[in-house]
């Protein structure tokens, strides 16, 4: 993969904005109602396919623009507002009624285009992470989570106070960047591999993403680093 590039100064700010948009927007057009779970997709984040009224669907953010796909059919919109964005996907696909909100999101498109290759650089570390994973582990699919706006998975036994969950951030109220993350579900970690910030378990900041050569082989180190160090009780 090839080396990441530092953070713009607008990064925070579209991040935020992506944020909303994937709760607000994306996360709410899924089918079947309730279901939130979202996915890394080319450019950024979307759902997955699903089937309304007899079309397949995806509704999907790829840079800087809202992405609605109804069979062979593409539409593109630039993300402007929520209610602009909302009103593309459709009314129909918002039970609930149509979100709103009129201030401009301000993406920026570099800001954008970085997360996106941060979201491809996690999920795709995340893969090649459970691949190395037996049956004890029981890895869940891997998701995007709209709340937190995170990647993750999580693994390990719980009868052994292994599981954990493995993931990447974009940033969040302790992070201004993203960075990745391990997080214990019930250990209590300790020691110079458990240094997160805000919560129990480990992180990788994204400055050292940007620094390292390989930053694909960095990240899944640095998952299988604190699950050598969980199942070994090395904690």
């Amino acid at each position: 993969m090839a080396r990441l590039e530092p953070c713009p100064p607008e990064f925070e700010a579209t991040r935020k904005a992506l944020h909303r948009v994937a709760e607000q927007v994306v996360a709410p057009a899924r089918k079947p109602h309730n279901e939130i779970a979202l996915m890394v997709t080319p450019g950024g984040f979307g759902t997955p396919e699903f089937e309304y009224d007899g079309r397949r669907m995806t509704v999907r953010v790829d840079g800087a623009e809202l992405v609605v796909e109804t069979d062979d059919t593409e539409t593109r919109s630039s993300l402007s507002t929520i209610a602009e964005a909302a009103a593309v996907v459709g009314e129909e696909l918002y039970p609930d009624g149509l979100p709103a909100g009129d201030d401009d999101l301000g993406v920026d498109a570099a800001s954008a285009r970085l997360l996106a290759e941060f979201y491809a650089l996690a999920a795709a570390a995340l893969a090649s992470f459970e691949q190395g994973l037996g049956p004890e582990d029981d890895p869940s699919a891997t998701n995007l989570w709209p709340e937190h706006f995170d990647v993750a998975l999580e693994a390990g036994a719980e009868a052994a106070g292994t599981r954990a969950n493995y993931g990447g951030s974009p940033g969040d109220d302790d992070h201004t960047e993203p960075y990745l993350y391990v997080g214990p579900w019930t250990a209590e970690v300790r020691g110079a591999l458990w240094n997160a910030a805000g919560f129990n378990g480990a992180e990788l900041a994204y400055a050292e993403l940007v620094a390292a050569e390989d930053p694909a082989a960095a990240a899944l180190e640095f998952f299988e680093a604190r699950h050598r160090a969980l199942a070994g009780d090395q904690i």
